[in-house]
């Protein structure tokens, strides 16, 4: 089972990669859901369109629906307040896995010190 930090960062993870690839280009959820398999996270519909949804509701995605082969296909795209919202989202995580590196760092030289002292 993950833990809690694991799930809020999965479920994060998630919201960032959907608005990175929105802002490519417009896609579909299947497609999405394809995607996300593809780097290991296994959604089911029932998880995706809630997501989408409420990204939507939150004014960081749009949709529109097209029809493809007889069949409506809704398509979401990128607000500005989405790309805004990715931006500063890229910024933080920047930040944040410098200053782990750096404690990385830091942790692997104290360790190298206390082998010198024994």
């Amino acid at each position: 089972m993950k833990s809690i930090i694991q799930k809020r960062l999965f479920q994060g993870f998630v919201c960032l990669h959907i608005l990175h690839h929105a802002e490519k280009e417009p896609f579909y959820g299947t497609w999405m859901l394809e995607e996300l398999s593809e780097h290991g996270h296994r959604l089911s519909p029932g998880t995706l369109y809630p997501i989408l949804h409420s990204l939507e509701k939150d004014g960081l995605l749009t949709s529109f629906e097209e029809n493809v082969e007889g069949k409506i296909r809704r398509y979401y795209r990128i607000t500005e307040q989405g790309k805004k919202e990715l931006q500063e989202a890229h910024d933080y995580l920047k930040e944040l896995t410098r200053e782990l590196e750096e404690k990385n760092v830091n942790n692997n030289e104290e360790r190298e010190g206390e082998k010198s002292d024994e």
